[in-house]
């Protein structure tokens, strides 16, 4: 590991030393390492004088140790921290930036612009639908979905921008190499292969706490030029996170639901406070017109099959049923049952309990 990253790596294990406490230093523009040692909480200077003085006796070593193992198994891994080359630098503006980012997937995905999209965990049907088609559509513009992986329109948005041939990149409250929610492991495993980013700020192995999610959602809305929250309840974390997005001055974008709709109302607060109103993804490109993403003109790996026929990128290993295929795809009833039936005769997909599913590819297929 370069000298620089380790050094922020060290600075992000000190003791008592949070994101906000960190951004008080930064804002001294301390040299280091001196002014980092007179700028520091008392038991962050020692435990960081003590690594640099005699480092066969601090804690920070064995730690550092494990981390440059870690990062050297697989070139998919990354370390990011200030003055890396892919160092999101929007970061750097709000006001408890992380020490350093843990990344697993690729980093191109952070070369575009990006829109943070969230929602209920339990989203409606019609709310399911605008998840997929927005995100789908972004991914068709260039742009990239940000979110956290979460059940629901979180999951929904990403995994429909990785299969529409896009980059998603995801936000977690755990490791990068920890799959949460456990339902979202062929998700997870998108993210990391097929173009997509997994980043957290916290080092590999630790397990998802609640008290890690608040604070993922700064990240999320941080590393966007916007918040767009498609479906979210009246007390919904949705709502934190375009709270947080307001407070770094991203745009807040929401789509509109029926007031009848217990799922609608915090969209709909939203609005009533100042939310740009969401109609279709022209809305969208005239609230963040300043960005500018290149359309995608191709397919990756797995994703070219989804370019043959496009209701493959609905199905997953995770039933589907078909009248939610209906309303994703936008097919017609008997079209959707004819391309899925020709599908389960290539043996491409099948039909389970609770709907359809994806099926592998054989090998050396």
């Amino acid at each position: 590991m370069q000298r620089i990253a380790m050094e922020w790596l060290a600075i992000s294990l000190l003791p008592g030393l949070g994101a906000t406490r960190l951004a008080e230093v930064l804002a001294f523009a301390p040299a280091w390492p001196d002014g980092w040692l007179a700028a520091l909480p008392r038991p962050a200077a020692q435990a960081l004088r003590l690594w640099l003085e005699h480092p066969d006796k601090s804690p920070l070593s064995e730690r550092i140790a494990a981390a440059e193992d870690w990062l050297a198994e697989s070139a998919q891994r990354s370390l990011l921290h200030p003055g890396h080359s892919s160092w999101p630098q929007v970061l750097d503006h709000i006001a408890d930036p992380p020490p350093v980012l843990w990344a697993q997937g690729d980093l191109a995905a952070l070369e575009r612009p990006r829109l943070a999209m969230v929602g209920t965990r339990r989203p409606t049907r019609e709310g399911r639908g605008n998840a997929a088609g927005f995100a789908r559509q972004l991914a068709e513009h260039g742009w990239c979905v940000v979110s956290g992986m979460a059940l629901g329109i979180d999951g929904i948005a990403q995994q429909a921008a990785l299969e529409a041939g896009g980059r998603s990149i995801a936000v977690l409250g755990c490791g990068v190499d920890v799959v949460y929610p456990a339902r979202h492991y062929h998700l997870h495993q998108m993210l990391r292969d097929e173009g997509g980013l997994l980043l957290s700020e916290h080092p590999p192995g630790t397990r998802a706490r609640a008290g890690f999610f608040p604070r993922r959602n700064r990240l999320i809305s941080g590393l966007s030029q916007g918040v767009l929250v498609v479906e979210a309840a009246e007390r919904s974390g949705s709502l934190v996170s375009a709270r947080l997005a307001a407070e770094q001055g991203r745009e807040v974008l929401a789509v509109p639901g029926s007031i009848h709709n217990p799922q609608a109302r915090g969209c709909l607060h939203l609005i009533r406070e100042g939310a740009s109103l969401v109609r279709d993804l022209d809305d969208i490109l005239a609230e963040l017109g300043q960005w500018r993403g290149e359309p995608v003109t191709q397919c990756r790996g797995e994703e070219a099959e989804a370019c043959v026929d496009p209701l493959l990128a609905w199905l997953s290993d995770s039933p589907t049923p078909v009248d939610v295929l209906v309303e994703l795809s936008g097919l017609a009833v008997a079209e959707c049952q004819q391309r899925l039936l020709l599908l389960e005769l290539e043996g491409r997909a099948a039909q389970a309990a609770g709907g359809w599913v994806r099926l592998p590819r054989p090998s050396g297929a």
